[in-house]
Parts: C-alpha cells; sequence; structure tokens
C-alpha cells in the first residue's frame, strides 16, 4: 500500500473519489485505472489563505504497479510505502482465576475493559455514577433544578467526563493505539469520518450511543456492571491487592476479592484519591491549569478563519487553537475548543462552580467556545502536600460558587471588562450559553492573581492571531479548572504502583489528558495485566 500526502483540493471539487484518484495517478505517474483501491487516511482545511482555501488529504492506494518500484522512481517525499494498521493485543500469560475489577467507565476504563473482556477476563466495571441514559436525564435535572447529584453528573457516570463534552478526539500523542481506538468508536457507531479527520470529533449526541454499545460488547463478552457503585476501600496483604470494599448508593458496603484493579477514575473523584492517599499509595504534585471559558459568535469565528468563504457548504464550523508565552514565560492557551456549541455547569460537589464546553455533533449552536487556561505549577500550591493542587482547585471553585450568588449560577465577565479589571453589569451581543446562569462580576476577583494577568496579556496576543478573539463583547465564565489532574499516582514499568496488581491509569492517575490518551493508556495497562504471570 501507497501513502501519498498533501494532495490539494478546492472547496468546489466536483467528486472527492474521482478527483483524489485522478491526482494520486498524476503524481504516482500511473495510469488512473492501474490504482484499484483508495482509501483517505487524513483530510484537512487548509484556511493560511483566505482568498484560497483549500482542502488537503493523504491518502492510501493499491494498484497494479509494484509499489517499491513507483517509490524509488518518483523519489518524492509525498510518497512511501506503509502497512496497513492492526491492533493485537499480547497473548495472555495470566494465570489467575480471580476476575480484574475496572474502577470508572470513562474512556481509560472503557477500553481497559474492552481488551481484557476481549481476552476472556470476564472485568467487573464498577462506576461511581449512571448508566448514560440515566445520567443525561440527572444532568438535565441538575440545569433545571439546581439540584446537584454528587455521583452522576458531568463528571461522574458512563462514559466518563468526556462523553458531556465535544467527543474531541483531537491529541498530540504518537503511540499507534490511537487508531485502534479510532477503530473500536467507529465500531460502536461513532461517524467514519473520524478515522480520517484532522480535527476528529463525535459529538456528546453522538457519543452516548457509543459508550452504551461498547458496554453491551463487554457484557457479551462476560463483563458485569456495577454502576452507582464506588470504589472506598483497598485490601492490601503483603504489598498486593487482596481484594477491594464496594459501597453502592444506599451505603451497602460489599468485600469483592480480586488481586488486579485498574484505577480509572478520572480527574474528579477527590474522595478516591484521598482514600488511597490515606492507605499510602504514593503520589505527587503535578501541574494543572486554570482559567475561564470564552463564547464568541460562531459566525465571528467563521469569519476570522475562512474570510469570504464563511458560509461555503464545504465547510463546518469554524475552530481555533491558540497558544502564547506572555511576559514573565507563564504559558497561555486555548483548550477544548467546542465549535457551534455551548458551556456547561460541570459540578460535582456540592457548592461549587465548574465550567466545561459541550457540543453535539452539528456544531449548529450560536456560540463558539473555548478554555482560555494559564499552567499553575507546584511551586504556585503554597504546599508540598501531594494533594495541594486539588484543594487548591476546590477552594476556587467554592470561591466562584458563592460569587455566582450561591445558587449554581456561574461568574462571568466581558471581555472588556476583565481587561479592565472592573465588573461587569450587562452582557453584549454574545449572550451566555450556560444552563444554570451567570452573574455578572469581576473574575480577576476569582481567579490567583498570576492567572490572570496572564490571561489579559494573553487575550492581546491571542487577538492578533485571531481577529476578534479580544473583542469587547466577548464573554468569559468561570473558572474552569478540571482540565486536568493535579495529582499524579505513582507507577513503574508495568504499569503498578508499588502494591502489586494495583494500576493507576488514564487522566485521573495524572498519565492522559483528553479522550484519545486516556484511551491509550486503558489499553496499555490491560496489557499490561495480560502479561503479568500470575
Amino acid at each position: 500500500m501507497l501513502r501519498i500526502n498533501e494532495i490539494k483540493l478546492p472547496l468546489d471539487y466536483e467528486d472527492e473519489q474521482n478527483d483524489l484518484k485522478t491526482k494520486a495517478a498524476e503524481i504516482l505517474k500511473v495510469k488512473k485505472d492501474s490504482i484499484k483501491t483508495l482509501e483517505i487516511y487524513k483530510k484537512s482545511v487548509d484556511c493560511r489563505k483566505k482568498d484560497d482555501i483549500k482542502f488537503i488529504f493523504s491518502v492510501d492506494v493499491t494498484g497494479d504497479f509494484d509499489e517499491e518500484s513507483v517509490v524509488s522512481r518518483l523519489n518524492d517525499k509525498r510518497v512511501s510505502v506503509t502497512q496497513k494498521y492492526l491492533y493485537q493485543a499480547p497473548e495472555n500469560r495470566r494465570t489467575s482465576l480471580l476476575r480484574p475489577v475496572v474502577t470508572g467507565f470513562g474512556p481509560a476504563g472503557m477500553f481497559a475493559a474492552l481488551i481484557m473482556a476481549g481476552a476472556g477476563l470476564r472485568p467487573l466495571i464498577v462506576e461511581r455514577g449512571q448508566t448514560v441514559g440515566q445520567r443525561s436525564e440527572s444532568v438535565k435535572t441538575f440545569w433545571r433544578e439546581r439540584k446537584l447529584n454528587v455521583n452522576s453528573n458531568i463528571q461522574f457516570g458512563e462514559g466518563g467526563a468526556g462523553t458531556f463534552s465535544d467527543g474531541k478526539l483531537t491529541t498530540g500523542i504518537k503511540d499507534s493505539r490511537v487508531r485502534k481506538v479510532f477503530q473500536e468508536f467507529c465500531k460502536y457507531g461513532a461517524p467514519q469520518e473520524i478515522m480520517y479527520s484532522a480535527l476528529p470529533h463525535i459529538g456528546t449526541d453522538k457519543l452516548k450511543d457509543v459508550v452504551k454499545n461498547m458496554r453491551n460488547e463487554i457484557i457479551s463478552l462476560g463483563g458485569e456492571f456495577r454502576f452507582e457503585t464506588t470504589l472506598t476501600d483497598l485490601i492490601i496483604y503483603n504489598g498486593c491487592v487482596q481484594g477491594v470494599t464496594l459501597t453502592d448508593k444506599n451505603g451497602n458496603a460489599e468485600d469483592f476479592e480480586t488481586d488486579t484493579l485498574i484505577l480509572a477514575i478520572g480527574h474528579s473523584a477527590r474522595d478516591t484519591v484521598e482514600m488511597l492517599f490515606e492507605k499510602g499509595i504514593p503520589m505527587m504534585q503535578k501541574a494543572f491549569s486554570v482559567g475561564a471559558r470564552i463564547e464568541h459568535k460562531q459566525e465571528m469565528i467563521n469569519c476570522s478563519q475562512y474570510g469570504k468563504f464563511a458560509n461555503h457548504p464545504r465547510l463546518r464550523a469554524a475552530s481555533y487553537k491558540l497558544a502564547c508565552h506572555p511576559q514573565g514565560g507563564r504559558g497561555a492557551y486555548t483548550f477544548c475548543m467546542c465549535p457551534g456549541g455551548t458551556v456547561v455547569c460541570a459540578s460535582s460537589e456540592e457548592n461549587t462552580v465548574v465550567t466545561n464546553g459541550m457540543s453535539e455533533y452539528k456544531r449548529d449552536k450560536e456560540n463558539a467556545n473555548s478554555a482560555v487556561l494559564v499552567g499553575i505549577e507546584p511551586v504556585d500550591f503554597n504546599s508540598d502536600h501531594p494533594l495541594a493542587g486539588m484543594y487548591m482547585q476546590r477552594e476556587i471553585e467554592k470561591k466562584a460558587f458563592v460569587m455566582g450568588g450561591g445558587d449554581y449560577s456561574a461568574p462571568a465577565q466581558l471581555v472588556k471588562d476583565f481587561l479592565n479589571n472592573t465588573a461587569s453589569v450587562s452582557c453584549g451581543n454574545v449572550k451566555p450559553s450556560f444552563p444554570t446562569g451567570v452573574r455578572y462580576t469581576n473574575l480577576q476577583e476569582l481567579l490567583p492573581q498570576k492567572v490572570s494577568s496572564v490571561m489579559c496579556e494573553a487575550l492581546v496576543k491571542m487577538d492578533n492571531m485571531l481577529s476578534g478573539f479580544a473583542c469587547g463583547d466577548a464573554l468569559l465564565t468561570g473558572p474552569e479548572t478540571r482540565s486536568s489532574s493535579p495529582v499524579r499516582i505513582l507507577r513503574d514499568e508495568f504499569m503498578q504502583t508499588k502494591v502489586r496488581g494495583l494500576y493507576p491509569c488514564g487522566e485521573g492517575a495524572g498519565y492522559a489528558g483528553g479522550i484519545v490518551s486516556a484511551a491509550v493508556d486503558g489499553i496499555k495497562a490491560a496489557e499490561a495485566v495480560l502479561n503479568d504471570e500470575r
């Protein structure tokens, strides 16, 4: 199979498959009908020249020609021989008859359970939240009535925090298992375009069905689920996991014998982290980020990115990704950009306010939003306690609850007022999408001074990168504190802690940042279990 990179097509191409085959034949210098198959490997939009926006493709082709000879003859860096990706799980060397336990059914837990179930290990999956359907109703009830279910919300429940976001699958990791993650998502109902889109996303509406389908597959392979059940204790003897204590929603506790526990708890299970710390599981402080969600009219973002082509039928809602280093060396960046989406209340503890972004597959809402974040280093925690960053997050979220009026409304501010350090009194032409409402205030009184000062500089710099980004009517809603875990649970090269049989993985363990990297880490944890000869 040959991979051809950097094939360019105009926005108004006639027939994608036919036009790509024509271009591929020209590059390979072969007859068009000698190409038997052509599969898109990657597709992106090049909008650097606003008057000449193009699609850029990488394609994989097979045909009636000797691939090595073609590559040698062409000497073209765009063309190379490649192999079709095939994931191969390691041989199951495990001899134990005890069933492994997975706690948490976000991306890491989902894929760890899927791999182990496929190997015949019949894992028990424990999830403190509800099934994705029940969870959706709990979230709607919270937004409507402001009654928070602390165990089933935007952060907790089947599918993890990513289920109520954008289903964004962009990642910076290079692990080949990324392809496995995409293949499995498509197998269980995700749009096929995620296999080649440069900015792949599933959307909250579609991701819910994907998660449910994956659960049903795991059950068909012998896995078992216990929803609304929390890991409340570890049973450890001679430095090894001997079992776990599970507590259901009614407070009934049960000990379950196991020698293998995959910790895929997510970045918000603070009570579980505290329990692990008290059990002596080694962990360390980890840098994280703090900031706020910024909202613009999606139409404005489209015009800034696409110019005169902003309403072209082949161009979807535009996105952006910005980063800069204002004076002082502290980085600022946009994160989890949600085109045509909404800002949501993502609280998981009572009397706290947390923001996140969400969009559905069509991305057709009026506003665009993303987090504007500033890095927080352990030196800023003012304590050497391993959980100091977690407690810092909580204090910001509690303060936001008070500033928002004590009813889960979020503190919000116009960008022009944030830059002038004055409280806002109303919104401009960007209407807030926050489902529990906002209260206008001064976010500089909420965020750490180092964060707000860097954000002020960053907003101006980012406006030079994306025209209109710092427009006065853009709306900031805070705080955004849960972009990543402030704690890392230490593990060795076998993915285990000093307690044998304990496998921390994913975002909650401090080894991932996003759906895809968490899923890959879950796969790696499952592989480590299969390789453990006991």
